[in-house]
């Protein structure tokens, strides 16, 4: 073979360049011979649409576009790195116990011990302390694939009981593990190429356990433990607390009580949860309403957490209390498509609170709660222009107002009235069950998952669109809903522990469609290689009331 047949030819996006490299390169030693501005250190790579460590080897011609952690995968690299490092270093100084990462907060996590223990102010300095170190150490992390009894025997070394399970039931011959320094894991995405990475962090006492900070990605200079999301902790630490007693904290002991035969019965509990919870806010706003007159409820959150079905759902549970609830959604006062204020990148932004008609729907609802009958709008989607209710909307003495949309929890949507005469109610798919004690699932992953699905039966949308426009849709979350939800009287959580097991079959040939040729491709592999770790779910004993139906079909609701 001559020198150039051992040669690899790279199209680096970053640059423009192409160049042919020597066959083997790592994707590091690439990046030491092209030059472009960078202000943060590159984290990783999208190669041919798939996202890769900056550890892969160039055996055949890629496209390659390097990224910070300002990228979003890039952001989960350095979640991922960090939370390897803090793995490490609690094996070492608390090998007693075991330590969970809970959920996500802010720019950052929560974490607390098996054992409850609450470290001292020194315990938590010399958890920093050693974490530093590490950093320091700049150890190296590895990728391998192994046979999966030799990765089992590493884990049962560690006590890493949750990660055993999970590599049981989803048994493989050969399974991917990690290595920092030589101290194995797993991790469900690229890492940093080592420790040194996550230089950026904190680490201090929160609740019963620890918030560790990243820093923002949107500003990689900030590292903020200043976290002001009290409401929000409580009803993750709610449910958290539930799928621990009910025994599936995580996915490997999901699929455990799956394979047993016991996702029925599993269905059942986490349907008669929703409900419990759903009447309790009913019940809720009745009292705001008997002692303070409150006649409209207010319900914001992100795409795909399940509004409009929860909106119904708590109707009849006021409908039970003998009120008579009334449905608006935030959207029907768009205004006309022509009329839409532009975003920065001169598309036309949807999710701005200047694409609601203000002054009409605020008229409606002075002129409602005055006893007045009003004409309620109802918006074509196709079309873009809005159209009229033919019969005038009028609120009985017994009449709720139930008001859903992204921007119902924004002060300045509903000016014109008391902020005592609302009553607010912020819904999330807050998933709670997590891959192993360090792979948290995030939120947004299931949201998306429920989105593809329901998109593609309802809207047209493949999954190529549906992942095309999600970088927009969290923007416009960060933006516009983010900021107020703990401006909340409750907290809802939409999220179901059964329910990716039911996604997966709906979302893979989906997912499956995206060409390779798209950069969305990345995000599609990278779900169904999270999704492969479940125990499928059969959607038959779902009832039709449930909030899952919004997304996979079946509601006994209308929309």
């Amino acid at each position: 073979m001559t020198k150039r047949e051992q040669n690899v030819e790279v199209h680096c996006l970053n640059t423009g360049q192409c160049l042919e490299v020597e066959f083997g390169t790592s994707l590091s030693e690439l990046l030491t011979s092209v030059e472009f501005e960078q202000p943060y250190r590159v984290i990783a790579a999208r190669v041919n649409n798939t996202y890769k460590d900056l550890g892969y080897k160039i055996y055949k011609p890629i496209t390659v576009e390097f990224f910070d952690m300002r990228h979003y995968e890039g952001y989960r690299v350095l979640q991922r790195t960090l939370s390897f490092v803090l793995q490490m270093a609690t094996v070492e100084l608390f090998p007693e116990d075991k330590l969970r990462i809970r959920h996500s907060l802010g720019s950052g996590f929560y974490a607390e011990f098996d054992s409850k223990r609450l470290l001292s102010a020194p315990q938590i300095e010399s958890l920093k302390a050693r974490v530093r170190e590490i950093v320091a150490k700049a150890l190296p992390i590895r990728r391998e694939k192994r046979l999966t009894t030799e990765i089992k025997a590493e884990y049962e070394r560690y006590n890493f009981d949750d990660r055993v399970e999970l590599l049981e039931t989803r048994p493989h011959l050969y399974s991917t593990v990690n290595y920092l320094d030589d101290m194995p894991g797993f991790f469900y995405g690229p890492l940093a190429p080592d420790s040194s990475y996550v230089e950026g962090f904190d680490i201090v006492r929160y609740y019963n356990g620890l918030y560790v900070a990243l820093p923002e990605r949107k500003n990689p200079e900030m590292v903020n433990v200043d976290v002001k999301l009290d409401k929000m902790f409580d009803i993750f630490h709610e449910y958290q607390q539930w799928i621990d007693i009910m025994g599936v904290p995580t996915v490997g002991d999901l699929n455990r009580r799956v394979m047993e035969g016991d996702a029925s019965e599993l269905i059942k509990i986490a349907e008669a949860f929703h409900e419990l919870k759903i009447a309790n806010i009913a019940r809720s706003i009745a009292q705001a309403n008997e002692e303070r007159g409150v006649r409209l409820a207010l319900i914001s959150g992100p795409s795909s957490s399940g509004k409009t079905t929860f909106s119904k759902r708590l109707g009849v549970q006021l409908r039970v209390r003998g009120y008579d609830p009334v449905l608006i959604a935030l959207d029907d006062y768009f205004v006309d498509r022509d009329k839409t204020p532009l975003g920065e990148d001169g598309k036309p932004d949807f999710e701005a609170l200047e694409a609601i008609d203000l002054a009409t729907l605020n008229d409606h609802l002075r002129r409602l709660s005055a006893g007045e009958s009003v004409e309620i709008p109802r918006y074509d989607f196709i079309s873009g222009k809005r159209q009229w209710h033919e019969k005038p909307l009028k609120l009985s003495d017994r009449s709720i107002l139930i008001l859903e949309g992204i921007h119902a929890l924004n002060p300045q949507l509903t000016p014109g009235i008391a902020d005592g005469q609302k009553f607010k109610i912020y819904i999330s798919c807050f998933t709670s069950v997590a891959m192993d004690n360090f792979s948290r699932i995030p939120t947004t992953d299931n949201r998306m998952l429920r989105r593809t699905i329901r998109d593609n039966a309802t809207r047209g949308n493949n999954a190529l669109r549906t992942l095309g426009m999600w970088p927009s849709v969290r923007h416009g979350e960060e933006r516009h809903i983010f900021p107020y939800q703990e401006n909340a009287d409750v907290m809802f959580n939409s999220s179901l522990f059964y329910e990716i097991s039911v996604l997966r079959a709906l979302a893979e040939p989906i997912l499956r469609e995206v060409p390779d040729t798209a950069v969305e491709y990345a995000e599609a592999k990278r779900m169904l290689k999270f999704l492969d770790n479940f125990v499928p779910i059969s959607p038959d004993e779902i009832p039709p009331t449930s909030l899952l139906r919004e997304f996979i079909g079946g509601s006994s609701f209308k929309y």
